[in-house]
């Protein structure tokens, strides 16, 4: 390893050692209350290292081609620094600084683990970022592994009944995916004799040739086992029941990170691995993916109706936007029976989901920012206990509105545009019933969105008191409120940043 292979992970290497640092000053001080302003800081050192990348990538595709050392040292065809990643490494970014923010509060009932609650958010962010740069399957695996261990201590750090189940099942059921993953990633190097996805799509595409499915059974069942680890990173149908669970019981800015970071490090690497390593079978895995898909949809809606915790039905709501997702990967890929549309037509279905992957992380940390306040002044997370929210802290009221609206997806909102990209992918692509399908979803999805929204607003206050949060807290409220409003209202940057990311994984 030279300079320029730790210029390529500075950012991965400035969040990490963040998380050290604060670690660390955890122990010498007795004050913690300065704890998350460092991790926001280190995130910002990393943030300048992303933006010095961007800017040595506008003359060139990739920089680990670019650099005469390339081929030497751990980046070896490991990790990809292009606009695909940078993409994916902001959003996390993004993410974790206001989470990091809106923690400010809630942490304190965490007093004595501080600095070990910032530090593990971190090391976590660490392995996302490292996730979404990954082009090689033992890195994905070390790399999920640093994304989901800290993660499922989180979970636990309540240290009540639901807090310690929320962790447990997160590690059991994360420990047998990964074991299932790595299994499907033994059967993958036994059939192409690579770990390398640029490698294995070689050795796929002789294969493909065969009249088999997959090109083979081993590589079939290698594929299928692999989606299952990536599945349940996604929370996606069959591999969801860990999340009702964990976001009851886990602290609630945790929650917030794993549904938007986590869920955009685990498509990220799914995208990198299905079109650079496995793009010659296409047309097999496509058909998965869809019908995961549509089994995501509906079970994630149909299951939320029922649901009289917020935080258990966001739980639900996010499978189903796991599938909203999932819809456009199925796209990309040309149904009627060919995967020779080119480039364009594959950009279609990817620039929805990145897209779409904006859009939802704008609208669900401010969701769920708006429920950390409501919670910490209420005690509960009943959608009962919303009740005449508006007339006790009216602000919080319409931000959580106009969020339940956006994840409805109803016009000008920014989901609403994404939706509406990744359903008009899916019958450009032959997929009418997925399409008609994700249509139908989004309507059963207004009943308990709406749901929430009539509490709010129409049934009486159970108490007079105002919900208050800390300046720090309501920094992060509005930032990500502004921009879900402002992804709605403009998408076009977003559009073409997604579109610009796509066109560097396609080259």
């Amino acid at each position: 390893m030279n300079l320029y292979d730790l210029y390529l992970i500075s950012p991965q290497l400035a969040v990490a050692s963040t998380g050290i640092l604060v670690i660390l000053l955890d122990l010498v001080f007795q004050r913690k209350g300065f704890l998350p302003y460092v991790a926001f800081a280190g995130l910002l050192v990393s943030l300048a290292f992303l933006v010095i990348q961007s800017v040595d990538l506008a003359g060139a595709v990739n920089l680990v081609d670019e650099a005469e050392s390339g081929a030497a040292g751990v980046l070896a065809g490991s990790l990809s620094v292009d606009r695909f990643s940078l993409f994916f490494n902001y959003l996390v970014l993004a993410a974790l600084g206001l989470v990091t923010l809106s923690s400010v509060d809630y942490v304190m009932r965490i007093e004595r683990f501080r600095g070990e609650y910032f530090g593990l958010l971190l090391f976590s962010a660490t392995g996302m970022m490292l996730l979404a740069s990954a082009t090689e399957l033992i890195t994905i695996y070390i790399s999920l592994e640093l994304t989901t261990l800290p993660l499922a201590a989180l979970s636990a750090f309540l240290m009540t009944s639901k807090s310690s189940e929320a962790g447990m099942k997160f590690l059991i059921i994360g420990a047998i995916s990964s074991a299932v993953m790595l299994y499907g990633m033994a059967l993958i190097y036994g059939f192409t004799g690579s770990t390398q996805l640029d490698e294995i799509a070689v050795a796929i595409t002789s294969a493909a040739a065969l009249e088999l499915p997959f090109g083979g059974y081993a590589l079939l069942v290698g594929v299928v086992l692999m989606l299952v680890g990536f599945g349940f990173k996604i929370s996606s149908v069959p591999f969801q029941m860990w999340v009702p669970d964990i976001y009851e019981g886990a602290p609630a800015p945790v929650v917030a990170f794993l549904s938007v970071a986590s869920k955009a490090a685990a498509v990220a690497v799914l995208i990198r691995v299905l079109f650079t390593g496995f793009f010659p079978i296409a047309l097999d895995w496509a058909s998965l993916i869809a019908v995961l898909a549509a089994a995501s949809m509906t079970l994630g809606n149909l299951a939320a109706i029922g649901q009289s915790n917020i935080r258990r039905l966001f739980g639900y709501s996010t499978i189903a936007h796991a599938g909203y997702i999932l819809v456009g990967i199925a796209a990309s890929v040309k149904a009627s029976g060919s995967v020779t549309e080119g480039p364009e037509f594959i950009s279609l279905g990817l620039n929805s989901v990145l897209f779409y992957l904006a859009a939802y992380a704008a609208a669900n940390l401010t969701a769920f920012f708006a429920i950390i306040a409501v919670s910490q002044r209420t005690g509960s997370d009943l959608i009962e206990d919303y009740a005449g929210l508006v007339r006790r802290a009216p602000f919080l009221a319409v931000v959580l509105t106009l969020a339940l609206v956006a994840l409805i997806g109803v016009p000008p909102t920014s989901i609403f545009i994404a939706k509406l990209v990744i359903f008009s992918a899916a019958v450009k692509s032959g997929l009418v019933w997925l399409a008609i399908l994700g249509v139908i979803n989004s309507v059963v999805s207004a009943y308990y969105y709406v749901r929430i929204v009539r509490v709010m607003f129409l049934e009486p206050p159970q108490e007079q008191e105002t919900s208050g949060i800390s300046p720090v807290a309501w920094f992060a409220l509005t930032v990500s409120g502004v921009a879900m409003v402002g992804i709605g209202i403009a998408p076009g940057f977003v559009l073409r940043a997604a579109e610009i990311a796509v066109g560097a994984l396609m080259l």
